[in-house]
């Protein structure tokens, strides 16, 4: 599995993850993806960003093993269906934020959508996620006390629809309208595709936690609330 340095605990900015998750432009500094892309026949102007952690670091929340299956089969899987998907066809020219928009509520682009959607859910939730979590910068901290009433009620909002998004999902926090909510989007539902600006995400994705936890969603998400977001990364999506 591709990841950062593990000694090296900085993380991408929102810009860096921005310009990773979009276009060829990444692609040189990929060599490891384009590689294993062309031997299973992909064309690739789409390329999977290293995680911004090492594999264990996550542990043991999310273990290695987990992280391994999830980061390295999923994720890799659906940004190669994304490939050969928009292969001689002009969305291979786009950014993904932008398919992403495009297909969205298009039922003969049902697949494409499903696979560029959750290739860009997946390379924003990994950006969501740091190793011992992180303090709430004040910025996002006085909008969670005007919006929800205080960090508890935000954190407890959030965990709520996490747990209660029925079959496989994720949980959002969000700005709309200058205000902070939480919304949960099924299967490779986005706010992307919405006016909502995505903040951060949690994966109710089976596969983003059996293995460790087995139907145990509801403690998943407890642990990952309390150990893991990365709100300093919520706050830089903080709409100006």
């Amino acid at each position: 599995m591709s990841t950062t340095n593990p000694n090296d605990t900085s993380r991408m900015d929102r810009r860096e993850f921005l310009a990773a998750s979009a276009t060829v432009g990444a692609a040189a500094a990929m060599g490891s993806f384009t590689a294993t892309a062309k031997a299973e026949g992909v064309v690739a102007p789409f390329v999977l960003a290293p995680l911004p952690f090492a594999d264990d670091a996550l542990e043991p929340v999310i273990s290695a093993r987990t992280l391994s299956f999830h980061y390295d089969k999923h994720h890799r899987g659906y940004l190669n269906n994304l490939n050969r998907l928009v292969e001689n066809t002009p969305y291979a020219k786009m950014p993904l934020d932008e398919i992403v928009r495009q297909t969205a509520g298009q039922q003969d682009k049902i697949g494409l959508f499903n696979n560029a959607a959750q290739t860009w859910n997946h390379s924003f939730y990994w950006n969501c996620l740091k190793p011992g979590g992180g303090e709430i910068p004040l910025t996002l901290r006085a909008k969670m006390e005007a919006d929800f009433g205080g960090v508890e009620a935000c954190k407890k909002e959030l965990a709520q629809a996490a747990v209660t998004q029925f079959a496989s999902g994720w949980a959002w926090l969000v700005a709309e309208n200058g205000r902070l909510k939480v919304v949960k989007t099924s299967n490779a539902e986005t706010p992307l595709s919405t006016d909502a600006v995505p903040l951060l995400t949690i994966d109710v994705w089976e596969h983003a936690y059996y293995l460790d936890y087995q139907n145990r969603r509801a403690d998943h998400v407890a642990d990952v609330i309390d150990k893991l977001l990365n709100w300093e990364f919520a706050a830089e999506n903080l709409p100006a």
